[in-house]
């Protein structure tokens, strides 16, 4: 799980340098200054951990080394799509995380980690290919179109995108689960149901038995 949590904070803290560097660019277009405080930005971030006395993983100075890299190439040539790129990097970070199995059951309800587990295990890897689709389609927009374009493409794909996913797991193991648990003996059913709610579930869920049958 702290695997897990790091590469996501690592996502998110690397995405708001990138988000710094891009709303200062299309201000100001400025590419000089946008690259600076992005680069600003990414060092205040880690400089903010240690001050308050905070262990930096790998992974963030890995992040903080994209940051000063991916800046001092987009300021030796003049071509903010090196900044564009960075984020294709984190997103495979990511997935690689999120193909260990079983890391999505951990933060599930107790009755979905009982009954639904090995669907988890199927959702856990459509989230790890989601995360390396992300990195193609960024990779492929910030090579290939203009700094606008991937403001307005990048933005949506990663909304739509992970709603898309977060539903259509969150279905799969809503519906998964009903129909096992509908098929289990009595006592079983009884015993599961305990874990969310009870009697209340409980008769809830004979009902919809009733209903189907």
């Amino acid at each position: 799980m702290k695997s897990f949590l790091t590469a996501a904070r690592l996502l998110a803290l690397d995405l708001a340098s990138t988000l710094v560097f891009l709303g200062l660019f299309l201000l100001t277009h400025n590419t000089a200054l946008s690259v600076g405080l992005g680069i600003a930005f990414g060092v205040a971030q880690i400089g903010l951990q240690i001050v308050r006395g905070k262990r930096i993983d790998t992974m963030e100075w890995l992040s903080l080394f994209l940051v000063v890299t991916a800046g001092t190439a987009t300021l030796l040539t003049n071509d903010p799509r090196f900044v564009l790129f960075k984020p294709s990097v984190i997103y495979a970070i990511v997935g690689v995380v999120m193909l260990k199995p079983g890391w999505l059951n951990r933060y599930l309800p107790e009755i979905a980690q009982t009954v639904v587990p090995d669907v988890a295990i199927k959702v856990g890897y459509a989230w790890s290919a989601l995360m390396f689709i992300s990195a193609a389609v960024n990779a492929f927009v910030a090579l290939t179109c203009e700094i606008t374009t991937w403001a307005v493409v990048m933005p949506i794909f990663g909304i739509v995108s992970k709603i898309l996913v977060f539903v259509g797991g969150f279905v799969a193991m809503r519906l998964t689960a009903r129909r096992r648990i509908r098929a289990m003996p009595e006592a079983q059913r009884a015993a599961v149901l305990a874990l969310e709610g009870g009697p209340a579930a409980l008769a809830a869920t004979q009902g919809v038995s009733s209903a189907s049958g």
